[in-house]
């Protein structure tokens, strides 16, 4: 079939409109792909989101299942002495009433300035800073049980010390009286009292 002129003219209000349509759909379905894609977008983030806030949930809750499970053994290690601030003044005063409660003879000591402690056996401690402070002591004996004595007692009361070493020695010349009670030996020891310090708690003072 030829088309005239004529028909020619006829189709053209017909094949406007056509053509009219066919944009029409091609912007609608560029837009609802436009759509599509920022829901699916959107969809994506909130599955982001609700998985973010499980994990927060389950970190909470194993964190705080951590807590409930260390608590007791944190207090407690402040409580000894152990976490915080050394306890200069406690470690004088039980030295003080070891000696007069066992009476013991006379004890000399020294205690040197706290330094950061690095012990191989102790390479990772989470962010904490280990201390040192070496305490030196000096002090006469009836016999070995008197240092076995002391230290039994310190421990008793702190835990927290480590006895880098111990000499005993018999002074020279030392006559036997069984009449009188002295020091008829000589303990020189060097304790370190360890502490363990957060660098970004702050303690109360």
């Amino acid at each position: 079939m030829v088309l005239n002129q004529q028909d020619w003219k006829r189709l053209q209000g017909p094949m406007l409109v056509l053509g009219i349509a066919l944009v029409l759909v091609g912007l609608l379905a560029f837009y609802a792909k436009q759509y599509h894609d920022e829901q699916e977008q959107a969809l994506q983030a909130q599955r982001s989101q609700l998985n973010q806030a499980r994990q927060k949930f389950l970190s909470s809750g194993q964190e705080r299942e951590m807590i409930v499970q260390y608590l007791p053994k944190y207090q407690y290690l402040l409580a000894s002495g152990f976490v915080g601030e050394e306890r200069r003044i406690e470690w004088i005063e039980a030295l003080r009433q070891i000696h007069l409660q066992h009476k013991l003879f006379s004890i000399d000591y020294n205690i040197s300035q706290q330094v950061v402690a690095q012990p191989s056996y102790l390479p990772n401690l989470g962010g904490f800073v280990l201390h040192a402070s070496t305490m030196h002591l000096d002090f006469g004996m009836l016999h070995e049980g008197d240092l076995l004595t002391l230290l039994d007692n310190l421990r008793a009361q702190f835990n927290t010390f480590v006895v880098r070493e111990c000499t005993i020695t018999k002074p020279s010349g030392l006559k036997i009286n069984t009449s009188q009670l002295t020091d008829y030996l000589k303990a020189s020891c060097e304790i370190d009292w360890i502490t363990l310090r957060d660098p970004q708690l702050r303690l109360p003072t």
